[in-house]
């Protein structure tokens, strides 16, 4: 770490990447609660790349591997370019300082073993070549198809340059909200309804987009 590393309590975005992360974050919020239908979590075999298109440069897929600990399975172009390496593999914790790890751990205990959705708000280190910057992440959790809750799919988003990479976040703030499955009287649940298409995306998107190769080893 730099010695004269700090960090920004709230890097401001533009109004324009505000809107833009709310957005992101609402629309993948809504696609996870449209698959999980009334359920208390849905199935991480349900998720379908093509129905969170404008998410995926920041999306990813966490694999619990032990408490606290969950790696990245599937991740988005967004996050290779702040670590400047492929995250596929490495620990969520990788891409926070060491100060923070430990409230991660707590935070995706509550997200897996609630179960639970967790809205957090980052920080990066500053200092030589490294601009402040700020980033948001929200994590949804997902059944396997053995029924444990040990997904979960969620975006970062930061706006800015990298700068000098990696770039490695504290976490100043998280909001937990616990899962309770909907009442639905038997017989009038609806189900979930299939993709069938979204409005294309922008050049500027499809340039932007994540090439996501969806792993067969047990997800």
């Amino acid at each position: 770490m730099d010695h004269d590393t700090r960090y920004h309590e709230d890097p401001a975005m533009s109004d324009t990447g505000a809107r833009r992360t709310r957005q992101i974050m609402q629309e993948l919020r809504a696609y996870w609660e449209g698959l999980r239908a009334g359920r208390l979590v849905p199935l991480r075999a349900e998720v379908d790349p093509r129905g969170i298109e404008r998410a995926l440069e920041y999306a990813f897929i966490l694999d619990r591997i032990a408490p606290g600990i969950a790696r990245f399975r599937l991740a988005g172009m967004h996050l290779n370019d702040l670590m400047g390496m492929e995250v596929r593999g490495m620990p969520i914790s990788a891409m926070l300082v060491p100060a923070s790890r430990d409230r991660m751990s707590e935070v995706l205990e509550q997200v897996f073993a609630g179960p639970a959705i967790a809205e957090i708000d980052m920080a990066a280190e500053t200092g030589l070549g490294r601009p402040a910057l700020g980033a948001k992440a929200l994590l949804l959790p997902l059944r396997s198809d053995a029924g444990a809750v040990n997904r979960c799919l969620g975006v970062l988003i930061s706006e800015g340059v990298p700068g000098r990479t990696p770039r490695r976040f504290a976490l100043t703030d998280s909001h937990i909200t616990a899962l309770r499955a909907a009442t639905v009287p038997p017989g009038l649940a609806e189900p979930a309804v299939p993709f069938t298409g979204r409005a294309p995306l922008s050049p500027e998107e499809r340039r932007a987009q994540l090439r996501l190769v969806v792993s067969r080893d047990g997800t």
